[in-house]
């Protein structure tokens, strides 16, 4: 079903021109893991898909948990729902998702020969069911608000790919770049130039805004994240920046637990257009560390929308507040939201964004 759209409405532009530092009516807002196991219409298209690969590969399920928070929430974007780990599942790795236990892949990497063998897949080939759900979004979208398009980072994904599920430390991944820096290089060229291919495609798909976690780069002490996350975003962001379809689409980086001394301005010199910055720093030291090289998004704690509502829009006044009055800020959590969340504590959350957020 398509949303309704009327032309003069700022939701069409709010989030474009905050990350180009513009100023807007009032700060836009939308939420990590927005469309998710805390709305009970998704957790029912979800059991009507019968898993979750198989609602996030069949585009017209993924559009549809796509639009269910837009119905509900007036949010300033619609972010693709698909996962992170789209491009190990494309290049042979077996991705499955067990009950419980997150992430798995039944052919890990265990060796430099599995990483030599490893190929970049043509997005339009082996991951074609994400570009088809990017183009019925942005359909169904008709301009209402931007569509947001992602990928994980390469270290996040050499991480999974190296571990083969989900782990607290990600041992193997730190462990080879100790003892064999040169094979772990090898693996993150590999998916830079995939990640890099993937966002491309997503843009020419119909994607606004382009988006790259780095879940894990926090992991890393300042040095090692500097040679092996930092130095392939960057490659990221300049593939992206030299190419006629994505050099003007906006790029967010999100870097969580990354910010050490030196770190958020490394990432603001990558390229990109905005970062996004998790709970553990506050806004006003990250705005002045930064400057008006980039738009910042976030970062409010995820649990606050635990907290009552008068809470919530306490934490949201202070938020902006440390911003300042300035452009370039787009209101986000400073991770997912969880699936124990009252929908009506994220309706508050959002209204108390726009009210606090006017730009006068």
């Amino acid at each position: 079903m398509a949303l309704p759209v009327a032309t003069d409405d700022p939701r069409r532009t709010r989030l474009l021109r905050a990350l180009h530092r513009q100023p807007t009516d009032t700060r836009p807002v939308w939420l990590m893991r927005q469309a998710g196991r805390y709305l009970p219409e998704y957790r029912a298209t979800r059991a009507q898909a019968g898993s979750f690969l198989t609602l996030a590969q069949t585009p017209e399920l993924a559009c549809e948990v796509t639009l269910q928070p837009l119905r509900r929430f007036d949010l300033d974007a619609a972010i693709l729902f698909s996962d992170i780990l789209t491009i190990p599942d494309a290049m042979g790795l077996g991705l499955s998702f067990a009950e419980g236990e997150g992430p798995r892949f039944a052919n890990p990497l265990r060796s430099a020969a599995d990483i030599a063998r490893l190929a970049v897949p043509d997005p339009e080939q082996e991951l074609r069911y994400v570009m088809d759900a990017v183009r019925l979004i942005r359909r169904e979208l008709d301009g209402r608000v931007p569509l947001i398009g992602f990928s994980g980072s390469p270290w996040t994904l050499a991480c999974y790919m190296l571990e083969g599920s989900g782990s607290r430390d990600f041992a193997r991944a730190k462990t080879m770049a100790w003892n064999d820096p040169s094979i772990l290089h090898q693996l993150l060229e590999t998916l830079a130039r995939a990640v890099a291919a993937y966002l491309t495609a997503q843009a020419a798909a119909g994607a606004q805004v382009l988006m790259v976690f780095d879940t894990w780069g926090g992991l890393l002490a300042p040095a090692m994240f500097a040679e092996f996350s930092l130095r392939y975003l960057a490659t990221v962001a300049s593939t992206l920046r030299s190419q006629s379809i994505t050099r003007d689409v906006p790029l967010i980086l999100f870097a969580k637990g990354v910010h050490g001394t030196g770190q958020l301005e490394s990432l603001a010199q990558t390229g990109c257009t905005a970062l996004g910055i998790d709970w553990t720093i506050d806004m006003a030291d990250a705005r002045a560390r930064v400057g008006d090289r980039v738009a910042l998004q976030g970062n409010l704690d995820p649990a606050t929308l635990r907290a009552r509502t008068d809470a919530i829009d306490r934490e949201v006044a202070t938020l902006l507040a440390a911003f300042g009055p300035q452009p370039g800020l787009v209101f986000n959590l400073g991770h997912g939201i969880t699936p124990d969340i009252d929908p009506e504590h994220v309706s508050a959350l959002v209204e108390a964004v726009h009210r606090h957020g006017r730009q006068d």
